[in-house]
């Protein structure tokens, strides 16, 4: 079977894309239970409004600005340009999201995307499992093959010393936000404004990536794929864009993610909002890379189904 390679993820000789083990990840596991229990204590042992509005200002500018801008777009994806300073806090600020450092985002993401771009692509990388099982999946295992490919970060991002800073304390990172919250509020801000955060943020992530590869409106598809994207129509503003996931698919290099009319889109937003002040530049939209082999627009009646894998 061959296989195909992409901007980060080669295939050898002896590569097999399928066969591998699902393994528990300690530090992953035990991390997300220390946030859910900590979050489980802001809201029983120090409800407050104010540390609920500690939870959602937090969690608008470390999901928005950082993950989907910072981490996705500008990072994995150099959908656009900033001023280096600036591209390191957005970087930062995901990394506060709490899924892992700048280099283990890109790895988890590339690999992932290398995975869905085969022949056929094994459950766990394709949430091809049903909720409760890939749940589990996703925030406490990982995947490893027996025989992986050659993965390779560019170098000036893996020898990038803030990069590299950043990813061997990606979870102390969260004291530099934890500190002036305890000067304020305490420990019910650090219960809200950390853990409830994190929790909430990386049981947000997987549900979306769940079941943005179930099925249901598809504005395209990528024709010979086993994996497909889809839209979840409704949670634009929820999830900063990032629910438009058969536009993702259909054009991964894009800094705009909604991109039909209604779309919501405010990681898109954020950016122009960069761009309208000199700090965001060659922003790059659905048609300016060449398309995607196989890309195919459906009508807007058309409803989408996953395909076996």
């Amino acid at each position: 079977m061959r296989l195909h390679s992409t901007d980060r993820v080669h295939p050898k000789r002896q590569t097999d894309a399928i066969q591998g083990t699902i393994r528990w990840d300690a530090e992953k596991s035990i991390w997300f239970f220390l946030m859910l229990t900590g979050g489980f204590l802001a809201i029983i042992w120090t409800p407050s409004w104010s540390g609920f509005l500690v939870f959602l200002a937090t969690t608008a500018i470390t999901v928005c600005a950082g993950h989907s801008v910072g981490m996705h777009r500008l990072l994995i994806h150099k959908a656009f340009v900033t001023p280096k300073w600036l591209e390191y806090i957005l970087v930062w600020l995901g990394t506060l999201v709490g899924m892992a450092g700048p280099l283990g985002m890109i790895r988890a993401h590339d690999m992932r995307d290398w995975h869905q771009r085969q022949t056929v692509c094994p459950p766990h990388p394709s949430h091809g499992a049903g909720f409760w099982q890939d749940a589990w999946w996703q925030m406490h295992c990982r995947f490893d093959l027996d025989y992986p490919p050659h993965f390779e970060i560019e170098s000036e991002i893996a020898n990038d010393p803030v990069y590299q800073w950043i990813e061997r304390h990606w979870m102390a990172q969260q004291l530099i936000v934890a500190v002036p919250l305890f000067l304020i509020g305490g420990v019910g801000f650090i219960l809200w404004g950390v853990c409830l955060r994190v929790a909430i943020s990386l049981s947000g992530h997987w549900m979306v990536g769940h079941f943005a590869h179930k099925g249901g409106h598809q504005g395209w598809t990528v024709e010979g794929l086993p994996v497909q994207g889809f839209n979840l129509p409704g949670l634009g503003l929820l999830t900063c864009g990032e629910n438009w996931h058969s536009n993702h698919h259909a054009f991964p290099h894009s800094a705009k993610l909604g991109i039909d009319k209604g779309q919501l889109d405010p990681g898109f937003w954020f950016i122009k909002s960069l761009a309208a002040v000199g700090l965001a530049h060659k922003i790059l939209g659905p048609t300016d890379m060449p398309e995607r082999d196989g890309l195919k627009r459906l009508g807007p009646d058309e409803i989408g189904v996953p395909q076996t894998t």
